[in-house]
């Protein structure tokens, strides 16, 4: 199968005021709220900065000290920032192909609601504010997160249109979470923070084979190379969501064999894998799904696991944090 990307014309740009955002109307301050919120990419910042707490806190364990003190919150906002910031500069790039999604449609930059103009200023704002904002942790996690930032928004977001080892590059900025946490509250990259940084890697490709699934007429008519875009028949999808699912469960146990969590979590932890595969082998099943909603539902309840299992995990971790023997 050709890398080159899918050949679609894509519509020319909205005409929008040139303030940026449309004239004050009835419930705009809302409207305007909604959009930013969007703009911001806020469901997945907020999983960047759930995920960064619960580095932080495990790596403070580590420290000896309380994970409750001003670190955390210049950490989190910090990280928060650029994360959203990059979020920003993601729909600024992909406005035209977002318009051809019916997922993505109604963004507020595809929509014309906000100029792109507009979104790139405050993309880069965000970026800098969150930059700056965590030189009160140290030099390596504000390096760690502008890489971060680079990876995701230059590389992973224009590699979505050329190739399906896109999901596989984007894994790594979806993964920093929990790693950028740890850095901020010991300063160095550890074992334990590289197991964290494991377990957010693995966890995003079955994930994300759903999503694909579910969504891949989106992709197709965007020109964006999911697995099941350029593979139709679902056989590369459900093996490469398999082979992760099984990874998922030596991975989530990490943290227990590296003394940072105590055998409560890793019971938790095996039980959540073992759901997970689960599902994934559920998932399977839409090789041969007779109808195409019930293939759709085999996806769907796989992308619901994966969202209630990731904060599940979480949730252990940090309730059966061990501190430095």
């Amino acid at each position: 199968m050709s890398n080159t990307a899918l050949p679609i014309a894509l519509p020319a740009e909205p005409a929008v005021a040139h303030t940026g955002i449309h004239p004050p109307a009835a419930g705009a301050t809302a409207t305007l709220l909604m959009d930013l919120r969007e703009l911001f990419k806020f469901k997945v910042t907020a999983m960047v900065v759930i995920t960064g707490w619960a580095g932080f806190h495990l790596g403070s364990m580590q420290s000896g000290i309380s994970s409750i003190q001003p670190g955390l919150l210049d950490a989190l906002f910090g990280i928060g920032m650029v994360s959203s910031g990059s979020g920003a500069l993601n729909e600024v790039i992909e406005r035209r192909s977002d318009r051809l999604m019916v997922r993505t449609a109604n963004r507020p930059i595809a929509a014309g609601r906000i100029h792109f103009l507009l979104g790139l200023a405050l993309g880069l704002s965000a970026i800098a504010i969150g930059s700056l904002w965590l030189l009160h942790t140290n030099l390596l996690t504000v390096a760690l997160t502008l890489l971060t930032s680079f990876c995701y928004v230059a590389i992973y977001t224009p590699l979505k249109r050329v190739t399906t080892l896109a999901t596989f590059v984007g894994a790594f900025p979806g993964a920093m979470g929990p790693l950028l946490g740890w850095t901020a509250a010991r300063g160095q990259i550890e074992w334990p923070a590289v197991a964290l940084f494991a377990i957010l890697f693995v966890w995003q490709f079955p994930h994300f084979m759903a999503i694909a699934w579910l969504y891949r007429e989106d992709y197709r008519r965007a020109g964006i190379r999911m697995l099941p875009v350029v593979q139709p028949d679902g056989l590369s999808t459900v093996i490469e969501a398999l082979c992760y699912a099984v990874l998922m469960i030596p991975a989530s146990l990490a943290p227990y064999w590296l003394h940072i969590t105590g055998a409560w979590y890793a019971a938790a932890a095996l039980l959540l894998g073992l759901l997970y595969l689960g599902y994934t082998i559920r998932f399977t099943k839409i090789l041969r799904a007779r109808t195409e909603t019930e293939s759709r539902m085999y996806a769907r309840d796989l992308l619901k696991i994966s969202v209630l299992y990731l904060p599940l995990l979480m949730t252990a971790l940090m309730l059966n944090a061990q501190g430095k023997r």
